[in-house]
């Protein structure tokens, strides 16, 4: 059901610009939690690939005091790649067509980024505790 909801969250994402050609939701651990990616991406792999970017750019912007890492951006020759942190626990990863409006993209990554929030929040306050499960 959660992994339903955030596909559909990525979805809505994708669709929100001709740019966005792909997105995850990935935690940050590296599990993937929901992507939509092309076939020939393993979002395993994806997905730990870009916790672990996350977290040596968290580390590295904590070292200069830089405070808590917002974004990561990866710039190629044929796109680019956002990491958001989306929460303390995931993060939304980002991959777009070399766009002149740029700006555009960050405010929807960010937008989307919230969403994923809002659902995890929503399905981990359903969810019983430890303590529940054990005292039935």
């Amino acid at each position: 059901m959660r992994t339903s909801a955030l596909k559909s969250i990525l979805r809505e994402l994708n669709a929100s610009s001709s740019d966005i050609e792909a997105s995850a939701c990935i935690s940050s651990d590296g599990f993937n939690l929901a992507s939509v990616l092309s076939k020939d991406i393993d979002p395993d792999r994806y997905s730990a690939m870009c916790a672990s970017l996350l977290a040596l750019a968290n580390r590295a912007a904590q070292e200069v005091q830089r405070g808590n890492l917002k974004l990561v951006l990866v710039e190629g020759e044929h796109g680019v790649m956002l990491l958001v942190q989306a929460g303390e626990n995931s993060i939304l990863a980002v991959a777009a067509k070399p766009s002149r409006n740029l700006g555009m993209i960050f405010m929807n990554a960010r937008k989307f980024a919230q969403k994923i929030i809002d659902t995890l929040d929503r399905f981990s306050a359903n969810q019983p505790s430890a303590s529940q499960l054990y005292a039935a």
